[in-house]
């Protein structure tokens, strides 16, 4: 997943997508829409002119926002129906705080859209760094897998960002102890097969 301007001339960013779409590995972009100090952002008319473009080369999209951005996530993705969004981090909860109410409202409706996939990574960064305890976690994965549901939902590491709060594997026993008692094929979706599918590695 990389980066390209989404606001450049509709022209010249079809002429760059036309070359990037042979590169074999790349399958989507995302924006650091987090740094951004507009709430709306994506809702500019040359963002979504840019998501336009994007689909039509068949490429991914992938949503990294905090929770303050997840109404304009909700309308941007209720305009682009047919293109294919994944909510990276699970738009960064406030962990370390324990608040979660108006995010579980609005991380709720974006997973009404089918189109849209969600990555439960990044969550030890959100908590308190080296001092996380795992039913801390709990609550915000509940929300995540009561919405998206075990076919939308991919495992993410966060890697190497995560060493600011965690070892790797730290980070992957996280997301194996809350799925231990899913069925091995819903395992085996969350943890590799989903993020095959939505990114059309096979």
């Amino acid at each position: 997943v990389g980066w390209i301007d989404l606001q450049l001339p509709i022209q010249e960013l079809e002429a760059r997508f036309q070359q990037l779409s042979k590169e074999e590995k790349l399958k989507g972009f995302r924006h650091i829409v987090q740094d951004e100090p507009s709430n709306a952002f994506m809702l500019q008319k040359s963002f979504m002119n840019g998501i336009e473009t994007l689909g039509a080369f068949n490429f991914t999209y992938d949503l990294l926002i905090y929770p303050r951005q997840l109404p304009a996530a909700i309308e941007l993705v209720s305009k682009f129906p047919r293109q294919a969004f994944v909510l990276d981090h699970i738009a960064k909860p406030s962990i370390r705080s324990g608040d979660i109410e108006n995010w579980k409202k609005q991380v709720s409706e974006l997973s009404e859209f089918e189109n849209v996939y969600c990555k439960v990574s990044g969550l030890v960064t959100e908590a308190t760094w080296n001092n996380w305890e795992y039913d801390q976690f709990v609550p915000y994965l509940d929300v995540i897998f009561e919405t998206f549901g075990t076919s939308r939902i991919m495992f993410g590491s966060d890697w190497p960002v995560c060493l600011l709060a965690g070892q790797y594997q730290a980070v992957a026993n996280i997301i194996i102890r809350y799925i231990s008692h899913f069925s091995e094929n819903e395992q085996i979706q969350i943890m590799g097969q989903n993020a095959v599918h939505f990114y059309q590695l096979k």
